[in-house]
C-alpha cells in the first residue's frame, strides 16, 4: 500500500516565519510531525509566494509572501509536493513565482499547478512508487492569479480542461487525484455547485478530489468509492485578529492506495497558531467535538435539499455587502452610509435586470470580462 498525506492551506509567515528564523521549527510541528513521517509522499497547499521579491500585483485583497528559506520547513515535514493553484500565489508576480520555485528546487521539492503560461500551469504531474502510478492535477477557481494564455500564473478550473486532463491521465497512472482551490472562505459547506462540480471530476475519472481555501474545517463524503474532501482547512497559517477561531482547526489526512482496492481513509485535526506559535495534533474532547461536526456536516452534503437551504442561509448574508458593491458609492464613508440606510439605492431595477444577464449568460459575460479589463 502506498500511503499519502495531504493538509491543508500552508503560509509560513508571521510567527511560523519568526520561529524558523530562531530555530523552533521542530517544536512547533513536534506532534505532527510522525503523521507526515509515516507517509510515502505528502502533498501540502502552498498558499503564497517564497520570496523577497516587493514587486506586488495589481488585485484586490492582501499580499503574503514568506521568506525563501521557509523552504526547509517543507523538508522537515517530509513533503516533496507541493499544490501552487490558488489566489496567493501570484501575489508578487513572476519574479516571486521564480523565486519560489528556484527554492523548491533546491530542496528536491516537486510542484504542480502554475508556471511561466498556461501550458506549463495545466501540466499534470506523475509520481510513481512500487509499481503504482498516479496523476495530480491541480487547479484554482480564478481570481487575479490564473493564466489562461502565454502569461505566468496558475491553473484555472474550467471542466473542459479538467475533464480533458483526467481523461489523458487515467489511461497511463492507476489513480487521478484533483486538487482544488476553491469555495466560500469561511463557510463550512460546499455550494451545491461545488458538490456538483467535484462529483462530475470523479464522473470523469478522478480516483480522489481534495479541496482547500476556505479557511476552515468542511465535511466529505465518499462518492462512487471516491472520498471528495470540500476543504480540509488551515494547516500553517498565522493571521493576526483570527486566533482562536474556526480559522485554527484544520483537519489532515491520509489516503491508501493499492491497485484494484478501495482507498482507505485516516484523518487527523490540528490546532494551529491559537495563543502560540504551534501546529498541535488533536487529541481527547475536542477531537471528538471535531469530529462529531464534521459528522454532522456530511450529513447536510448527503441532503441536496438541505444543502441548498443552508447555501441560501449563507448568501442571504451577503445581500447587504453585495448590494453596497454594485452601488456607485465609494470611499471611506459613503458605503458605509448606504449599508446604515441613510443613502438611496441608485440602481434601478431594470439596472440590477441588466447587471443579473451580463454576468448569467455565458457569451454576454466574455464580452463583459474583455471588456471591463481593457486599458484605456
Amino acid at each position: 500500500m502506498i500511503n499519502i498525506g495531504f493538509t491543508g492551506d500552508f503560509c509560513p509567515w508571521l510567527r511560523i516565519e519568526e520561529e524558523f528564523n530562531s530555530g523552533n521549527i521542530s517544536k512547533v510541528f513536534e506532534t505532527v510531525t510522525p503523521f507526515f513521517m509515516s507517509n510515502d509522499l505528502n502533498v501540502l497547499d502552498l498558499e503564497c509566494p517564497m520570496t523577497i521579491s516587493k514587486s506586488k500585483i495589481i488585485k484586490t485583497g492582501p499580499h503574503i509572501k514568506s521568506d525563501p528559506n521557509t523552504v526547509v520547513i517543507l523538508n522537515h515535514l517530509n513533503c516533496k509536493l507541493v499544490a501552487t493553484a490558488n489566489n496567493h500565489f501570484k501575489d508578487y508576480g513572476w519574479e516571486g513565482m521564480k523565486e519560489t520555485y528556484d527554492s523548491l528546487r533546491n530542496h528536491n521539492i516537486n510542484w504542480v499547478g502554475s508556471g511561466e503560461n498556461f501550458e506549463e500551469a495545466s501540466k499534470v504531474f506523475y509520481w510513481e512508487k512500487n509499481d503504482i502510478k498516479f496523476a495530480f492535477i491541480n487547479i484554482a477557481e480564478n481570481e487575479w492569479t490564473t493564466t489562461t494564455d502565454e502569461n505566468p500564473g496558475c491553473n484555472p478550473l474550467d471542466l473542459v480542461n479538467v475533464f480533458n486532463a483526467i481523461q489523458e491521465a487515467k489511461n497511463k497512472v492507476d489513480f487521478v487525484i484533483v486538487i482544488v482551490h476553491g469555495g466560500h472562505e469561511h463557510y463550512e459547506l460546499p455550494s451545491p455547485r461545488m458538490k456538483k462540480w467535484y462529483r462530475f471530476f470523479v464522473d470523469s475519472g478522478a480516483s480522489a478530489v481534495i479541496g482547500h481555501h476556505t479557511h476552515i474545517i468542511s465535511g466529505f463524503e465518499i462518492y462512487k468509492e471516491a472520498p471528495i474532501f470540500y476543504s480540509l482547512g488551515n494547516f500553517c497559517f498565522d493571521w493576526e485578529g483570527l486566533r482562536n477561531l474556526p480559522w485554527n482547526k484544520g483537519m489532515i489526512i491520509r489516503l491508501g492506495f493499492e491497485k484494484g482496492k478501495t482507498i482507505t481513509l485516516e484523518r487527523e485535526f490540528i490546532s494551529q497558531l491559537d495563543n502560540t506559535p504551534e501546529v498541535l495534533l488533536l487529541k481527547g474532547e475536542e477531537k471528538l467535538q471535531i469530529e462529531k461536526s464534521v459528522s454532522e456536516l456530511n450529513s447536510i452534503i448527503l441532503d441536496d435539499v438541505l444543502l441548498e437551504k443552508k447555501f441560501i442561509k449563507y448568501t442571504d448574508s451577503w445581500k447587504p455587502m453585495m448590494n453596497t458593491w454594485l452601488q456607485p458609492y465609494k470611499g471611506k464613508y459613503l458605503p458605509s452610509l448606504y449599508k446604515k440606510g441613510l443613502l438611496p439605492n441608485i440602481i434601478s431595477k431594470n439596472k440590477k435586470l441588466l447587471y443579473t444577464n451580463l454576468i448569467r449568460c455565458e457569451s454576454h459575460r466574455d464580452i463583459l470580462l474583455n471588456t471591463i479589463n481593457q486599458e484605456k
